[in-house]
């Protein structure tokens, strides 16, 4: 059976969100195995590291050991394998405006974002284990990061998202990025309504619930 070797965080969360929406239920359709990445666990342990020596958490391990790693294309290898319901767009129109929302989030969002968060709030954990930036310039990124959920809360106006007018891989991605500030004590930018809005709706979605999980 194919495993999901999977942690806190919001890139394993983004991947079992990922799979809920697809109707794929763990223990049916793949197994689970948690690593605390709290005490590092998942740079420690010899068999994790051997599938993937990065270190790095998700990782989907096929029947056949092949080990796929990095949340978007093992997002994307979900979907060609299962494309029905479809989150990443059905013609190559539909598939480039998905995909050009999640790379502009990704790029001007979730990396100052994490790279603020490794600076400041996360420091002791991570300054120990990789390359931070000092904390100065964590906080500008921060307020980097900031500034493009701002622009983020103009693109969605009174939608509730990004690309298509349905979810996608888009939404799921800043969706799940805001729900990983708010487990650090990050809050929305003043003046951004929309992006609250956005978050309350798809709170309600059942693949949410991960993020109400103790793990």
């Amino acid at each position: 059976m194919t495993t999901l070797h999977s942690s806190l965080g919001p890139n394993p969360r983004l991947v079992r969100m990922f799979l809920t929406e697809k109707g794929m239920e763990e223990g049916r359709d793949f197994e689970r195995v948690h690593y605390d990445i709290i005490t590092g666990e998942n740079r420690q342990n010899a068999d994790y590291i051997a599938k993937n020596p990065l270190g790095t958490i998700p990782t989907l391990e096929l029947d056949d050991g092949t080990c796929l790693t990095e949340s978007w294309p093992i997002c994307e290898f979900i979907e060609e394998a299962h494309p029905a319901p479809n989150l990443f767009g059905e013609t190559p129109r539909e598939r480039a405006e998905v995909r050009k929302w999640a790379r502009l989030f990704d790029q001007e969002v979730v990396v100052p974002m994490t790279m603020g968060f490794r600076a400041g709030g996360g420091r002791p954990m991570f300054e120990p284990r990789m390359s931070v930036v000092t904390a100065e310039a964590g906080a500008e990124l921060a307020a980097m990061s900031d500034e493009k959920w701002r622009m983020f809360d103009s693109v969605l106006g009174d939608s509730n998202h990004l690309a298509l007018g349905r979810f996608t891989f888009a939404d799921l991605l800043m969706f799940c990025f805001a729900n990983f500030g708010f487990t650090v004590g990050w809050k929305l930018p003043e003046g951004t309504d929309n992006l609250a809005r956005f978050v309350e709706t798809h709170n309600q979605r059942a693949s949410a619930a991960v993020w109400k999980e103790a793990e």
